[in-house]
């Protein structure tokens, strides 16, 4: 089965437990392919920004053109840059045939802060559909931004946009691992932890403010729960034998972690303080991969148990699995989708490991790539975007496709390779 991780005979490892700057730039993107149709847009520069060491708008730009689903309209050769909406001459962009407008400033205030005013206009109908005002600090001007793309996304397509979220995934740099946190487009890479030995299964909280996630610096697997905001971690699971593939409940207080304290490899939940063990199923064949329903009532997991890798499902509760996947030899890896309606999995064909999604009352299934080795799908908090890791010429990258196979995007660190990503849930704040 391909599910085997590293084993466990490794080299004394170093740690650093706390958030650096991650020693190599972050992860580039390359777009390949576009939506069916692409909402035309025009981003004016925003007023007062040729200032500041980040523009605005080359964000909120660069956003846009990422998700595949919007047609930049050249916003150059103005006369005036229009800030307001009586500034706007409508004709201009009626001819240059841009459907939507974006317009806003930037403009210093006494306390250090910056005053970032941002709208979006219909254009035919010549009014405002949407527009903020927010105060906020050199270093938020790039988040600023990213909720000014999720704002012109929401409106203009009726999803939640997922610009201003965030990844994990874990680069390796010769025998290095480290653990990485950045922004959805790949900026602001920092290191959450830094090891000789590997990093495994990354997985986010529901809140966004924790990660679980597998480490073997004392020469076996062992489940950690690490605080993104103070840098602190617990062991969540340190039985005797293997604890990996760590999956958190919708509420936060539950994992579904992997054991082999009993023997073969067997899903358990437990309180995210480490107590309250409960085991979940009970074969003598490998169970592995757990992911909860967004309702928390169903896990479904990998297994084994029919002579090949397949998907299946159990109450959270307990009870009697029930198999999900038919299709092929092989099927792995299965995440549920935001809305619990479908769940993204790996499916082999033809010797390819491709990314697929099935849907659970057509139990319709749909391969979204063609690459040759891809693994460890996530989706995006929206539903909208699958992250999951290939390879490019032997080295590890990450990728992202749309839910309909349209939209594809490479995102590669310079160096090292990129593996295990999980995106990040949309905070509370956002």
């Amino acid at each position: 089965m391909k599910l085997n991780k590293p084993s466990c005979v490794f080299v004394f490892s170093l740690l650093w437990l706390v958030l650096v700057p991650a020693a190599y730039a972050q992860l580039k993107i390359e777009i390949i392919g576009f939506g069916s149709t692409q909402f035309p847009i025009a981003i004016v520069p925003f007023k007062g920004e040729e200032t500041l060491p980040q523009k605005v708008t080359a964000v909120v730009t660069a956003d846009l053109v990422r998700s595949g689903l919007f047609r930049m309209v050249d916003s150059g050769g103005l006369t005036a840059i229009p800030a307001e909406p009586a500034e706007v001459q409508y004709p201009v962009w009626t001819a240059r045939g841009a459907d939507a407008l974006a317009i806003g400033s930037v403009s210093p205030l006494p306390n250090g802060y910056w005053d970032v005013r941002f709208r979006l206009l219909d254009v035919a109908k010549r009014a405002q559909l949407t527009g903020f005002a927010y105060q906020v600090t050199t270093q938020q001007l790039r988040n600023t931004a990213h909720k000014i793309a999720d704002a012109i996304y929401e409106k203009l397509t009726g999803d939640v946009g997922v610009f201003g979220t965030r990844i994990t995934y874990v680069v390796k740099h010769g025998t290095r691992f480290e653990l990485q946190v950045a922004d959805a487009d790949g900026y602001g890479a920092q290191t959450i932890l830094a090891s000789n030995e590997p990093i495994i299964s990354p997985k986010w909280s529901p809140d966004g403010t924790r990660l679980a996630y597998v480490s073997f610096e004392r020469k076996k697997p062992i489940v950690y729960i690490q605080s993104l905001l103070t840098g602190s971690r617990t062991v969540a699971a340190n039985f005797k034998g293997s604890n990996s593939a760590p999956a958190w409940s919708p509420d936060g207080r539950r994992l579904a972690v992997v054991l082999t304290k009993d023997g073969n490899s067997q899903i358990y939940l437990i309180n995210a303080d480490g107590s309250g063990v409960t085991r979940l199923t009970n074969t003598g064949t490998i169970d592995t991969e757990p992911n909860f329903s967004p309702d928390g009532q169903w896990v479904i997991f990998t297994s084994d148990r029919g002579g090949s890798p397949q998907i299946y499902r159990v109450p959270a509760s307990g009870g009697a699995p029930e198999r999900l996947t038919f299709e092929g030899s092989y099927n792995v890896s299965p995440r549920y989708a935001p809305d619990g309606n479908s769940f993204v999995f790996i499916q082999r064909n033809a010797g390819h490991f491709n990314v697929a999604v099935q849907d659970f009352v057509s139990k319709q299934t749909q391969v979204l790539t063609d690459n040759g080795i891809d693994e460890s799908p996530s989706f995006a908090p929206n539903g909208r975007i699958i992250l999951y890791a290939t390879e490019i010429r032997g080295r590890g990258i990450l990728a992202a496709v749309s839910s309909d196979g349209r939209v594809r995007q490479r995102l590669s660190a310079e160096i090292g390779d990129v593996r295990e990503p999980a995106w990040g849930p949309i905070s509370k704040g956002q």
